[in-house]
């Protein structure tokens, strides 16, 4: 005797079931409002946000004290900035020329403000007949730090530097008194003439300092996504998940495997495939759309271990929390981690809450390296030894963490599913 099959569901039916919209309706509107506040958070205000953001201030000035005053108007100048902490917007980096020039090659500092020599002797020279050219003060810029960082420090200095022109203007003034006649008056009052410089060079196909940033998501997508895609892909061939392309579903018998060996595969298959994946951005990125890049073979090994710890993490996270990891690995390595990168808005221009982040987030340590290799010469003080290391770091606590999950689970006998037969 056949038992009658049951009636299929209708989806008006269904849809007036309160539990089935409760916990999409939960997951969507907690994300909706978590990616808000974490995103705009990070970007509303980064003026007002902006602390101690580095910037070298050197005085090359050679010239004597004016008569009356125990320093040089460059010494005045310098030691009046450094001193003006108001807001503490600037972190004042008192350097001398070479020095503020190897940080501006290593990526230290978002600018500097120099005082050239003689620069006393040409203010001197304003208030007789043989004045030649007003005096200057440079603002160097540093593009390699992005464009938004090296505008926010290029808007301080320059302001400092009209700060400094004013004060001197104000002297020349007084020492003057009546003597100067109107147009000479206006002169004195604002003498000193402000010239931008770039500090650091990049070359011109580098996104004002931002193909640092795009490279590096697209190596933490090629190993977010690529981590997702292979243990799909291993789970869909050992019969653990079905495999459904527009309407043809298919089930593969289940290969008994226990947890520690499948995440073993998934982990020797994400190291094979990343080096097709890297490769295929490197050459997208410099070989086809011809970006800006030096030191061709150690960006290749870079973005390899890079793509590689961020792709063993999403297996070691899936391993750990099944289904749910796809969404805790996009908070890991995405949506925590664009914010706190300070890769397009410097990290001393956004809360606190994403600085703390910055110091853990794999973003970050990331685009240190990025940017190091593309801008600075690979220079290991440019924020690469450090990439290093926390690759290393990363790499080490996925591996550990992964397995240690899975010999838990295994010890304490879950399987993933009753194997079915072929």
């Amino acid at each position: 005797m056949s038992v009658p099959a049951a009636p299929e569901a209708r989806a008006a039916t269904l849809l007036r079931r309160p539990r089935l919209w409760l916990v999409p309706t939960l997951l969507s509107g907690l994300l909706a409002l978590l990616l808000s506040l974490l995103y705009m958070g990070g970007i509303v205000n980064p003026d007002a946000d902006l602390r101690d953001l580095p910037i070298a201030l050197v005085n090359d000035d050679t010239g004597k004290p004016p008569a009356g005053q125990r320093e040089n108007l460059g010494s005045q100048i310098v030691a009046a900035i450094a001193s003006d902490t108001a807001g503490g917007r600037a972190d004042w980096r008192l350097l001398t020329r070479a020095g503020a020039q190897d940080q501006l090659d290593s990526g230290k500092v978002y600018g500097a403000l120099v005082v050239p020599a003689g620069f006393t002797d040409s203010v001197a020279a304003l208030s007789t007949p043989r004045a030649a050219q007003r005096p200057t003060i440079t603002v160097l810029t540093n593009p390699g730090k992005g464009s938004l960082g090296s505008s926010l420090a290029g808007q301080i200095t320059t302001r400092a530097a009209h700060e400094a022109s004013r004060a001197v203007g104000r002297q020349l003034t007084a020492s003057a008194g009546d003597r100067s006649d109107p147009t000479a008056g206006l002169l004195l009052a604002d003498p000193v003439e402000v010239v931008t410089r770039v500090g650091h060079p990049i070359g011109p196909r580098s996104g004002l300092g931002l193909t640092a940033f795009y490279y590096t998501l697209l190596l933490v997508l090629a190993g977010f996504m690529g981590g997702n895609v292979i243990s799909n892909a291993v789970d869909t061939a050992l019969g653990y998940a079905d495999n459904e392309i527009g309407p043809w579903h298919t089930r593969r018998p289940t290969v008994p495997i226990n947890r520690t060996q499948t995440l073993l595969l998934k982990m020797v298959m994400t190291a094979g495939i990343t080096l097709v994946s890297t490769a295929l951005v490197l050459l997208a990125c410099v070989g086809v759309l011809g970006m800006d890049a030096s030191h061709l073979p150690l960006l290749w090994v870079y973005s390899y271990c890079a793509a590689l710890a961020v792709g063993l993490g999403v297996q070691a996270i899936n391993a750990a929390f099944g289904g749910l990891g796809q969404l805790v690995s996009m908070f890991v390595f995405i949506v925590l981690g664009l914010p706190s990168s300070g890769a397009t808005i410097p990290l001393q221009a956004v809360p606190g809450f994403y600085r703390f982040l910055s110091h853990f987030e794999p973003m970050r340590q990331l685009s240190d390296g990025v940017r190091a290799i593309l801008y600075f010469d690979a220079r290991g003080d440019a924020g690469l030894a450090r990439s290093w290391v926390m690759i290393a770091i990363s790499t080490v606590l996925a591996l550990v963490f992964g397995f240690a999950m899975t010999a838990y689970y295994d010890r304490k006998g879950h399987k993933r599913l009753t194997p079915q037969p072929a």
